[in-house]
């Protein structure tokens, strides 16, 4: 695997850590029989012979470590809208919590969190979540969605919550 001519990576046993423009990632990977290596740009990962399961492995381990790269050059984008048809829907942030009011003219506030390394901004009815990890940006944006299922209802009628409009690499 090519390591771009900015990012920085360094290999201590299972741990990888990439240092880019935005930032910095680290993660450990569970290699088994596997060994990953750094020679020259490039990373290296694999062993004499592999089966197939260790190839599935290596796949994985190659796309977590594509996914870092990009993350640190430039980093991970979801959006979202809020839907409602009565009633108003108010999302407001507060430090590491999303509070969700007036869902379905619930007296009761709604929340959901935000995992450590997420921002969230909040335009009118619009929210669009940053990180540069990947799995952190995807896991904010899933609680948001989460804490706005409809529950005990008829989902054909009652239509309102929040919605991933775009991921990274995709509109939906």
């Amino acid at each position: 695997m090519e390591i771009p001519a900015n990012v920085e990576v360094t290999i201590e046993g299972n741990l990888v850590k990439i240092k880019g423009p935005k930032g910095e990632i680290s993660r450990e990977f569970n290699l088994h029989t596997l060994e990953l290596r750094k020679e020259g740009n490039k990373i290296v990962i694999g062993n004499k012979k592999s089966t197939k399961k260790e190839k599935k492995n290596m796949n994985s381990i190659k796309a977590h470590i594509k996914n870092m790269i990009e993350g640190v050059l430039n980093g991970f984008e979801y959006h979202l809208k809020v839907c409602y048809s009565h009633f108003p829907m108010t999302v407001e942030v507060h430090g590491q919590e999303i509070t969700i009011k007036n869902y379905l003219g619930e007296n009761t506030a709604r929340k959901c969190k935000i995992v450590k390394g997420a921002t969230v901004k909040i335009e009118k009815d619009f929210i669009t979540v940053t990180a540069i990890d990947r799995e952190v940006a995807g896991q904010t944006a899933a609680n948001l969605e989460k804490a706005t299922k409809v529950r005990n209802r008829d989902k054909r009628i009652f239509q309102d919550g929040i919605f991933m409009t775009s991921k990274p690499g995709r509109e939906i």
